[in-house]
């Protein structure tokens, strides 16, 4: 283990019921999100349709941290159930109480770090038929955000607010407002973006007034595993067409359509459209979307390139290796994807306090072999601090 602490670029809170409604505005109140409680059940309504994406949004009790850590490796002892490794417990106030968050941080030995939602993430997808809606309430969620963790607390509790693409005059107003309140970075939906008649790519050129204002703001965009709409796939081989992932029995043929195709979209669009040639000091990483799609998306991106040159001014692995930074999972073959696109690129990520990530962050250094130690602070700490752009006290 490094001298200096690790900052862990993936890490989680769960929400309270009012996270969403708490700065609400009226008009959204049956457009956007309501809590409802129908006899012992809360439920979410959006859109005025319940959603499953968190069947409990009361998050108590939640599953523990990691303790299905052996279900993600593959590595569930011949004879046991695999559901049988899911636990659960009461909910932590640490899970939802900044202070308390630090004095966790503390004990696990970490400096600082970047923290995401947990219900957020699925809003969006819900919304994609109503922008005004969506756009409303990913302002509020963004107040609760500032209000109950900042977005900034005493530089080790990073959280990242939301930014849609759908009204992009919308998304500068509110990038300028969270840039005023010190935000260090934002998320941003791994999907396609709805617009009237269809979608429109995240490269496409209508988004380059946001993509400028982030570049020159110099913070990074957040790709996070979420609710991209992806599973509509799933839904045209007889599956479930809505992300449910903890409702029902799990439908592995669901899974292998859906996999990462959402980050590796969105790579794509980004690189073949020409982001990053129009914005050359724009950075992203991805967030909790694992690191196998690296390798595919840049074997066929370099036989496109081949194939059709004028799209491609730079080599698609420059191109990588310059602007994105990935959390890969802690299971996957981590020492080949540094060798890939640099080991300055790979960020140490827990998922704390899901029950698929870690139960103890720092013991991510553990499935870092063949790395030296150099190698190793890079990823449990330097390479968030150079994304993020600054270095924590401690």
């Amino acid at each position: 283990m490094t001298q200096a602490r690790p900052i862990d670029a993936d890490n989680h809170y769960y929400e309270p019921l009012d996270a969403f409604t708490r700065y609400q505005d009226k008009a959204m109140r049956t457009r956007g999100v309501q809590v409802v409680r129908d006899g012992k059940r809360v439920l979410v309504v959006i859109g005025e349709k319940v959603n499953r994406f968190i069947p409990n949004p009361t998050f108590d009790p939640v599953i523990v941290p990691g303790s299905i850590d052996l279900f993600f490796r593959g590595q569930v002892p011949e004879g046991v159930d695999p559901k049988s490794l899911s636990q659960i417990e009461p909910i932590h106030d640490e899970y939802m109480d900044r202070d308390k968050r630090i004095e966790v941080m503390d004990k696990q030995g970490l400096a600082a770090c970047i923290m995401y939602p947990t219900m957020g993430v699925g809003v969006e997808e819900a919304l994609k038929d109503d922008p005004e809606a969506a756009v409303a309430t990913i302002a509020s969620f963004n107040r609760w955000l500032e209000e109950d963790w900042g977005y900034n607390f005493k530089d080790r509790i990073i959280a990242t607010p939301l930014i849609s693409l759908v009204d992009v005059d919308a998304a500068l107003k509110e990038l300028d407002y969270v840039l005023s309140k010190g935000a260090r970075g934002v998320h941003i939906r791994p999907a396609p973006v709805p617009a009237e008649g269809g979608n429109r790519s995240l490269g496409d050129p209508v988004h380059d007034p946001v993509w400028a204002a982030i570049a020159e703001a110099n913070i990074p965009v957040f790709f996070h595993l979420g609710d991209s709409g992806y599973n509509l796939f799933a839904g045209h081989w007889g599956g479930n067409p809505l992300f449910q992932p903890f409702v029902g029995k799990p439908n592995p043929l669901d899974q292998l359509i859906v996999a990462d195709r959402a980050i590796h979209d969105t790579m794509a669009s980004l690189i073949v459209h020409g982001v990053f040639q129009r914005h050359p000091k724009l950075r992203v990483a991805s967030i909790e979307n694992g690191s196998d799609w690296v390798a595919i998306l840049l074997k066929r991106m370099k036989k496109k390139a081949n194939q059709m040159p004028e799209y491609f001014p730079d080599d698609p692995l420059d191109v990588m290796r310059e602007h994105v930074w990935v959390a890969p999972y802690y299971e996957e073959d981590i020492r080949a994807l540094a060798d890939l696109i640099g080991t300055e690129r790979v960020l140490f990520g827990s998922d704390w306090p899901h029950g698929e990530g870690l139960a103890d962050p720092v013991a991510f250094v553990d499935d870092l072999k063949g790395f030296s130690e150099a190698e190793i602070a890079r990823v449990m700490r330097t390479n968030s601090e150079e994304l993020l752009g600054y270095s924590p006290a401690n």
